[in-house]
């Protein structure tokens, strides 16, 4: 099987240098995977038998939907059993999370991810709306609603969070829940032992630069 590690425009746009650092990671774990910078939503020619590993789960989703050939993995459920990996100790801090809407039918990343946040001793309060359950964080809403209306979305989810810091696997999740009042926790920045910083809270410039980036790759 020939497998890739994408990590997705967004991570790309984000952070850069995080998503160098998990291919060395993923490198240490499975051998020499390649980096696929090429943008889930252009046309591909992967071989026949590839297996995507992926942070992004709009890229999980696309892959896995649209190529019969194609499988995916993310990095989460890769990392969820290593013994090699140093995961950060946040020694008991209470976090809440925030599914991905793309991972909604996907139990084995819901799983991966609880693993993780367990082996970085993450105390996790789980929302009412969670897993299969989740409700979108109102990045979906860009770009078919007034920009009020989809800020008041994100401020409505993010009210929904019982406690304020906030684990996201989405880069759009955290610009969302940093928009709605709260304290987003990006999945990359907490196995890395960094802070997350979002760029902006303008959902127009956000939009504009992972557009541009997406139409280069």
């Amino acid at each position: 099987m020939n497998t890739v590690f994408a990590p997705g425009c967004a991570l790309m746009v984000y952070k850069p240098a995080s998503a160098k650092k998990l291919l060395a990671i993923v490198q240490q774990e499975l051998g020499a995977v390649p980096a696929y910078l090429t943008c889930c939503k252009h046309p591909t020619a992967f071989a026949k038998d590839t297996r995507v590993i992926n942070t992004c789960p709009g890229c999980d989703r696309r892959y896995r939907e649209l190529y019969e050939h194609v499988s995916t993995i993310s990095l989460w459920e890769v990392l969820a059993n290593s013994e090699r990996f140093p995961f950060p100790d946040y020694q008991g801090k209470a976090m809440t999370i925030l599914d991905a809407c793309p991972t909604r039918d996907q139990a084995r990343v819901h799983e991966a991810i609880r693993t993780l946040l367990t082996r970085m001793h993450i105390t996790l309060i789980e929302p009412e709306h969670t897993k299969e359950h989740g409700r979108c964080c109102g990045d979906s809403f860009f770009g078919e609603l007034p920009l009020p209306q989809v800020t008041e979305q994100m401020a409505r989810r993010a009210s929904e969070m019982p406690v304020a810091d906030v684990v996201v696997y989405c880069v759009s999740c955290c610009i969302s829940m940093h928009i709605g009042g709260k304290t987003p926790r990006y999945l990359v920045d907490l196995l890395l032992g960094e802070p997350t910083i979002p760029h902006t809270r303008d959902l127009d410039a956000w939009h504009r630069v992972v557009d541009d980036f997406v139409e280069q790759h």
